[in-house]
Formats: structure tokens, sequence, C-alpha cells
């Protein structure tokens, strides 16, 4: 039902026709009446009628004022029907002006005021008809404008046919300004399993970060994100940016976003500009993933050579995995690492290099688990990171040196223990040294065996036997009181030299052997 407001100075005539009209038979209701213009105008601001019944001649504001009033000031005034008791072609024109269609000279009954009312709801209807159908239009073309937008985006950076007149004429159609200013494109791969949510959320965040200036296209494309942005005054802006945008989809989504801007340049360069943001991702097999790569951060590898071989010896890093030494083995797997990151070869090259690494560690470790570190191999090949690659080889590496110390750590002990017998049965060699019982005795390596010996006694083994010596030099004065410093330096591995022997055994106690030996028990 359509509202309508009823303005007559004369009481009798507003009682008559709010009575004598059938307001529903009209699609209509009375929603409220008026005694002037000034009392009108108050109502149409507060209830806003959609047809406005007023007389001409009215005290205060006459009814073709209340018209002037009310249609100068809104864009959406209500219709009107004009009554007057006079014939004056005048006052009918003026109405015209205004836009008043409907003008009917008193007296007039009820079924032509009704008339005037279904002409003007048909009237009414035909305009929220229209409405409607234009509401609807601009709500479909919203829906597929952004569309349009992306596929333009798409076509633009891998259609070389387009130029500066194609990106004129969608820039007039989708309302784009942008004049002779350059642009960049800014690439985003979201690392890891990517479904198109991701690829939507990483899109909006973007968007919406960069609103201060707000990218003029973007599109997704595969499984990256592609935004066409005008270029900044300061470049270090919009590389902050670019960390926000990245830091927030991480907070959301747990995974890490590759970036890779391009140089600023005119539109028309826009398809080199994606392939340049395209080789600035590859790099990220180097760089890391998470990070933002830029042209000139290439710029230190682009003249240097890929190197036709690069070797690798890997029998010294089999030999520390297989005794189980895992920092030592951690340490050869990062100079391995850092090498090949300063050769920057192709990513497929690197990882040939790595693979018979990998299967060199793995036949160090559980023969029955062989089969699963081979299977395990696919998902090297499959790594996009250097980063990750180094990871994965560490685990593979730790496992394995795990599993041999595992493995031969009773026999650790076992040779220990071989090696207390030795330094207890021969506290009065004076050639007892680690060197001594490795390659008299024992005929291993003496920088192992002392490693070894550290790591399990909790002490070097110089200081393990001076300890003992002197706890033995100890046990024989309190034995026999009477015994003579050189005969102790003899029976301890002193030879002939009992002043050094006293100076040891003085920094042991704290006191000469002579004193020790006249101090009460």
């Amino acid at each position: 039902m359509y509202k309508v407001l009823l303005v007559d100075d004369e009481r009798i005539i507003l009682e008559g026709i709010s009575a004598i009209v059938d307001w529903e038979g009209t699609g209509t209701r009375l929603a409220g009446t008026a005694r002037n213009g000034v009392e009108a105008l108050a109502e149409i601001e507060r209830d806003r009628p959609d047809i406005v019944i007023t007389d001409i001649r009215m005290p205060g504001m006459d009814g073709l004022q209340l018209v002037e009033k009310v249609t100068e000031n809104e864009d959406d005034a209500p219709a009107f029907i004009i009554l007057s008791g006079f014939g004056d072609f005048d006052y009918a024109r003026k109405a015209m002006r205004f836009g008043v269609k409907h003008y009917l000279l008193k007296p007039c009954n009820e079924e032509t005021i009704a008339q005037s009312l279904r002409d003007i709801v048909r009237e009414l209807d035909k305009r929220k008809g229209r409405d409607q159908f234009l509401a609807g239009m601009e709500t479909e073309l919203n829906k597929v404008i952004p569309h349009a937008k992306a596929q333009f985006l798409k076509e633009l950076v891998t259609n070389k046919t387009y130029g500066k007149r194609d990106w004129d004429e969608y820039a007039r159609l989708f309302g784009l300004t942008l004049g002779s200013e350059p642009v960049c494109l800014l690439l985003m791969q979201v690392e890891g399993d990517v479904e198109y949510e991701h690829l939507f959320a990483l899109l909006n965040i973007a968007q919406d970060l960069l609103a201060e200036e707000p990218p003029l296209l973007g599109a997704t494309i595969g499984k990256q994100v592609l935004l066409l942005v005008p270029s900044p005054a300061e470049m270090d802006r919009l590389r902050a940016s670019i960390a926000d945008i990245a830091r927030t989809f991480k907070g959301f989504y747990k995974r890490e976003v590759t970036s890779a801007l391009s140089d600023p340049g005119d539109i028309t360069g826009a398809r080199r500009m994606y392939r340049d943001t395209l080789a600035c991702l590859e790099h990220r097999f180097y760089v890391g993933e998470g990070t933002l790569i830029m042209k000139q951060d290439l710029a230190d590898y682009a003249d240097q050579p890929t190197p036709e071989t690069f070797l690798y010896d890997e029998e010294r890093l089999c030999l520390l995995v297989k005794s189980g030494r895992w920092s030592e083995t951690e340490a050869e797997l990062a100079a391995l690492f850092d090498s090949l990151a300063q050769q920057r070869m192709d990513t497929t090259m690197t990882k040939s290099y790595l693979i018979p690494v990998y299967v060199a560690v793995a036949r160090q470790g559980d023969p029955n688990r062989m089969k699963d570190w081979l299977t395990s191999l696919g998902k090297l090949e499959g790594m996009d990171t250097l980063h990750a690659v180094r990871e994965f080889m560490y685990a593979a590496a730790k496992e394995a040196c795990t599993f041999n110390f595992e493995r031969y750590r009773h026999k650790y002990s076992d040779m220990i223990r071989r090696m207390l017998e030795v330094i207890e049965s021969n506290l009065a060699n004076p050639q007892l040294s680690l060197h001594w019982v490795a390659s008299e005795v024992l005929y291993m390596n003496a920088d192992y065996l002392g490693k070894l010996f550290k790591k399990e006694i909790g002490d070097k083994f110089s200081s393990y036997v001076m300890k003992r010596r002197m706890e033995q030099a100890i046990a024989l004065i309190d034995e026999a009181d009477d015994v003579r410093v050189f005969e102790l330096a003899e029976r301890l591995g002193f030879g002939d030299n009992p002043q050094y022997f006293s100076q040891v055994f003085k920094k042991y106690t704290g006191v000469s052997p002579s004193e020790y030996k006249r101090s009460p028990v």
C-alpha cells in the first residue's frame, strides 16, 4: 500500500475526502492530514508519504509553494495531486512545470480522485519495477565485474597482443585511473597444500592491507595470487605492507606466504613484469619460504656461471654417521648445504647432487629401515626450498647417527673399561699417556679415544691419570709413613723426578708429601 497525505485548510473537505474515498481499493492508505503547507512539509519530512493530495489556496504556504519546496529539496519527491477551485490555466501550467501530472478542479467526486490515485499507483508500480530491475542488474554487475577484472589481469600478463590501447579501453570500462604512473606486479604464493579458500583469503587480506594505495586489479592464477599495484613513492612502505600481509595470513592459516615484487614500469610491460616475478619465486628454493624476493635481490647471482660439476665426497660424512657422532655430522652437512647455496645451480641439478648423498647416509642406518628410507626419497624430489631439503637430510642423518650410537654404546663402555684397566695396571709406567694407550695397547685413534673417554668418564685422560696417581700416593703414605718421596715418584710413574712429583702432590693436596706425612691422621 502506498501512503497518502491529504492537505486542505477547510476541515469539512478534509473529513469529506477522508471518508468518501475507497483508499484500499486504489492500492493506497490515508497516512495523515494537514491544514496548511507548513504542516504538510513537516509531515512529509517525518513520514515520507508516496502521494500528496493538496489544495492550492492555503494560508502560510499554498499548494504550489509546497510542491516547489518539496521537489527542489528531494531527489525522490512524492507524487502530487493538486485540488483547485479555480480554472486558471496559469496554475495548471505552473503545477506541470514542477512535474505535477494530476490537476483536479473543485468540486470533484470520489471517483475522480480515486481514478487519479489509481493512475499514480500504476506509475509508482512501474517505477518500483524499474528500480528493482536496475538494482538487480547492478547487483549482478557487481558480481560479474570482479571476475571480469580478474580475467583481464590474467590476459594482460599472459597475452603479448595487449597494448596501451587495450589498457585504456578496459581502464575506462572498469573505472580505473592511472594516467602515466608506473605500476608493479606483486605475485604471492601460499606454501604447502593449497585450497581455493587460502587464495581467496590471501587476496582479500592483501586488498585490505593495501587500502591506502589500493591495487588496480587482482586475480588468482593457479596456486598464486597476483596484484597490479600503483608504484609507491616509498618502496620500503610497500615492502612493509607485503610483510604485514604474510604475517596476517600466517596468523590465521599457519602457512607461509612467499612473495615476488617486480620493478616499477609502464603498464604495457606487465607481461615482462610477470615473467620477472615468476623467476623470483623460482629462486625461493635458495632464499627460503615466507620471504619477499625482488629482482634486485638476485643481482649478485645473475652473472655467476653455472658450474659444470659439483664435487662432493660422501666418505667423511658416512664415517661420521656410522660412528654415531651427530654434532660432527651436523657440521659436515651444514658445510655441504652452504656450498650448494653459494653455487645457486638449477633446482633440479642441486637435487641431483643431494640424492646420492641421501642414499649414502641411508646405507649407514638401520638395514631394516632401508625400504622406508628409499620410499622417502620421493619427498626430497618434491621439495620446493633448499631449507626444506636441509631439514629433511638433517632428520635422516640424525636418525642414522642415533641408531649407530645406540648400537655401539655398550661397546664404547667396554672400551672405556679396558682403558681404565690399562691405567690401573700402568700407574708406575712413565710412558702411560693417551697416545701410548691408543698406539701400543688398543691400536685406535688417540683423538677418538680421548673424546670417548671424556664423554663417558667426564674428565680428560691425563687429568684422570694424575688424579689416580695422587690417590695412590696418599694410600701408600697412609700405609707406610716412612716411605721416601723418591720411592713414591718411581712407583707412580714419575721416574727419577721426585721434585716434579712433590709439586704435583702439593697442588693436589695443598701440602707437600713430607708435610702430609707429619700431619695427624
